[in-house]
């Protein structure tokens, strides 16, 4: 097997795991897509390889900054601490663990719920601002995820591209 052919299912790997990583947040996302736009680059040594990785490092860092943005003001105009984030974050990890395949969700529901009513003392009041938190979360996860697969999508383009002028 051609090494060249080795490199692209290799790098189709870390992208496939990197898109599923921005929804999935226990495993690396955005960064590792970017990771093997860049060890593609590296290797194919062409310029179709450095234009996919300029194009692709751009779209993933525009996901990466409207996500923190757009989840960040939401959660500011909610007045929603970083605290509850990261009980959220801790529950998150131990539902992992604890439920099978949608734990990671639950847990991270769940424990944002329970740090708002804490903070709040009032069930709707916690109800309320832990939905608002969770529709930020997920348009921001929304965002990275649709960069994500677009840069994936250069990335394919740059493919065909290399290998049509090889």
């Amino acid at each position: 097997m051609d090494i060249s052919v080795v490199i692209v299912i290799v790098c189709a790997l870390l992208i496939v795991v990197g898109v599923i990583g921005v929804v999935v947040p226990v495993l690396p996302g955005s960064l590792l897509v970017v990771a093997a736009l860049l060890v593609w680059a590296v290797t194919v040594q062409s310029m179709a390889g450095w234009i996919v990785f300029g194009i692709g490092a751009l779209l993933l860092t525009i996901g990466m900054l409207a996500s923190a943005v757009l989840t960040g003001r939401r959660l500011k105009q909610r007045k929603i601490p970083n605290r509850s984030i990261l009980v959220a974050l801790v529950f998150a990890v131990a539902g992992l663990f604890l439920i099978p395949v949608v734990g990671l969700f639950v847990g991270f529901a769940a424990g944002l719920l329970l740090a708002e009513f804490i903070r709040q003392r009032d069930f709707r009041a916690a109800v309320s601002s832990s939905w608002a938190a969770l529709k930020a979360t997920g348009i921001g996860i929304l965002v990275e995820c649709g960069l994500a697969c677009l840069a994936a999508s250069v990335w394919v383009i740059g493919l065909w591209v290399h290998f049509a002028g090889s």
